[in-house]
């Protein structure tokens, strides 16, 4: 199950889905939330506009109410008829004068449809009325009422009494009226006559409150400056709210706030002391949210589905050529070459598909190379060494040799021949490998100093200074005996003064460097450059290198007992650059430095062994 859920056609499938998901989910919330804002503040711009509107409206209502009421308390023949019948005591004037004001009262009714009752109420206790009908019944005990008294404590301005149930003064009037009125005063001398009180039809005032409401919901108040409820399009359903803790706005501007459960809007008329309110419950204006919602829950669902079907085809067309791969890499490691694969997919893998093929071709011919390669090279080694002389017979020798000699105790020649003995011994024992130590090469490096020594009879020497702890490395055999074998010849023996041959180790930047140092007659700038560049040649040319360091160890060896001493520069040194750096790679091999008439400095680079080793 683990495996399986490491498959890249499982990852691919995941990481496709994540990716999706992750996005899709990071687009819906960036979208509900910016449509949830619009929503809210379109509905936040309807209702302040709503409001606007309504307020408007009311001015509108209230001024031609106003008008009315001022246009009757300017009519000077109605206010001097209600003073004659007041004094009078003829009652045939008197009914006259009654029957003048209350056409004069009709006239003003009938100027507008809303009217539905006039009534004019004197400081002597006469009443004229014009309303619908003729069964008025006046409240006798109106003297007494809320409304007379808040009209008589007035200054003469108009006074809005609100909406009543029934009208306040014809006992049979029982509908919901609105009622509004102010004091008659006489204009010659200011004086107060009575009251003025009209009653309209309240629905010029509802529908305009109606024009408010959002929602079904919604609900409408007008209040006056005590909190006392004006109108209101709730009618008997529940309880109106505490008006005291709502925003109410200053002077005519008007205030939206959804900071509760409920988008309230309050709004202040002109005309009158009033406020409006507009009470909307949140959930009503969510309904619109509420709707987005369950459409992008349908497109979120519709998206995730068709995510699923993309990232299983996506995920299976890259996921079946490289299983064919796969399958295909695990017969190359079982050794057969003879395969490829054919896949039709993403341009990428197609361009992996034919790279794996012809590796894999490149492969199977070099494999059949080097197997003829080894096989003609095996024949050649049979052939050489059945031409040679056996090694062992020469060691037997030249050890026969010098116990002849120690027997007549010849000492020095001696020596010289054990010296040779043992670097023929160790240069041509390549059977059981082609590394060794540096304490193995120092040992080397004696016993040619050892006949060097004698040979030149004390004109060279030589100094040591190794450090112990390098003595273990491991580094390409015959690398030593080459490099100090080009020193002695080519720049201690033609010197006219003693040689000194130093052999010293040092560190550097995370190598090791064994130093070869002589203060021979040095090389000449033209060889100097052609050997460096030649070294940096083979640094480079790894290929070229392999196929002629065989060539060049045979040639190495047998330069080391030429009898004629007559050996080219630099041969040697080269095979033993390449191998140093077919050992240890291109930053590392021989660096030469030489000035003519002062010496030649010979490094050999290598890796720094770690701890341990």
């Amino acid at each position: 199950m683990t495996r399986g859920f490491h498959s890249i056609h499982n990852r691919l499938f995941l990481l496709f889905i994540s990716s999706m998901l992750i996005l899709l989910t990071l687009v819906s919330v960036l979208y509900y939330k910016k449509t949830t804002d619009i929503i809210h503040s379109k509905i936040s711009d309807l209702a302040e506009k709503n409001i606007s509107q309504t307020v408007g409206l009311f001015d509108l209502l209230l001024q031609g109410y106003d008008s009315i009421t001022k246009s009757l308390n300017s009519n000077y023949e109605m206010l001097r008829l209600i003073h004659d019948r007041d004094t009078s005591k003829d009652e045939a004037i008197n009914i006259i004068n009654e029957r003048t004001i209350t056409n004069i009262l009709g006239a003003a009714y009938y100027s507008r449809d809303d009217i539905v009752g006039i009534h004019v109420i004197t400081n002597a206790g006469k009443n004229y009325n014009y309303e619908r009908g003729f069964d008025s019944v006046i409240e006798t005990n109106y003297a007494n009422t809320a409304w007379y008294h808040k009209l008589q404590d007035s200054s003469g301005e108009m006074v809005w009494l609100g909406l009543s149930k029934g009208s306040i003064i014809n006992r049979f009037q029982h509908d919901t009226l609105f009622v509004f009125g102010r004091k008659l005063y006489d204009l010659t001398d200011h004086r107060l006559i009575g009251v003025l009180v009209i009653e309209t039809n309240p629905q010029p005032i509802l529908a305009a409150l109606s024009n408010v409401t959002i929602s079904p919901n919604s609900q409408v108040y007008i209040v006056d400056r005590e909190d006392r409820m004006i109108a209101s399009t709730a009618g008997e359903k529940g309880s109106p709210p505490s008006f005291g803790g709502l925003p109410r706005p200053q002077n005519n501007g008007i205030i939206v706030d959804d900071r509760t459960d409920q988008l309230i809007v309050s709004a202040k008329a002109k005309m009158a002391d009033w406020t409006v309110f507009g009470l909307t419950p949140k959930g009503d204006i969510n309904a619109e949210v509420v709707k987005t919602r369950e459409y992008l829950y349908f497109v979120i669902l519709a998206l995730v589905f068709l995510s699923l079907v993309l990232a299983s085809i996506i995920s299976r067309n890259i996921a079946s050529p490289l299983k064919l791969l796969i399958r295909e890499m695990k017969q190359v490691e079982m050794g057969n070459f003879k395969g490829s694969v054919t896949v039709k997919s993403f341009e990428e893998i197609n361009s992996l598909v034919s790279s794996f093929n012809r590796m894999v071709n490149r492969m199977d011919e070099l494999i059949e190379r080097i197997t003829l390669a080894t096989v003609s090279e095996k024949n050649a080694e049979l052939q050489a060494l059945q031409s040679q002389v056996n090694p062992h017979f020469l060691y037997n020798t030249l050890d026969m040799i010098y116990w002849m000699l120690d027997e007549r105790e010849n000492d020095r020649l001696g020596k010289v021949i054990l010296a040779l003995s043992h670097m023929f011994r160790y240069s041509s024992d390549w059977q059981e490998a082609s590394k060794t130590t540096l304490r193995q090469e120092l040992d080397q490096m004696r016993h040619y100093m050892t006949i060097i020594e004698n040979r030149l009879e004390g004109r060279v020497s030589n100094v040591l200074n190794i450090d112990p702890e390098y003595l273990d490395v491991v580094l390409p055999k015959m690398t030593l005996q080459p490099i100090i074998e080009n020193a002695v010849k080519y720049g201690l023996e033609p010197l006219d003064r003693p040689g000194v041959l130093r052999v010293y180790t040092e560190m550097g930047d995370q190598e090791l460097r064994i130093v070869v140092e002589d203060n021979g007659v040095g090389i000449e700038e033209s060889t100097l450059q052609s050997m460096q560049e030649q070294l940096v040649k083979d640094a480079t040319d790894i290929d070229g290198a392999m196929a002629s360091l065989r060539t060049d160890q045979t040639q190495s060896a047998s330069q080391a007992l030429d009898p004629s001493g007559r050996t080219r520069r630099g041969i040697g040194l080269t095979n033993v650059h390449r191998r140093i750096v077919l050992m240890f790679g291109e930053i590392y091999g021989l660096r030469i430095n030489s000035k003519q008439g002062e010496g030649t400095t010979v490094i050999i680079a290598m890796p720094l062994p770690r701890k341990g080793e």
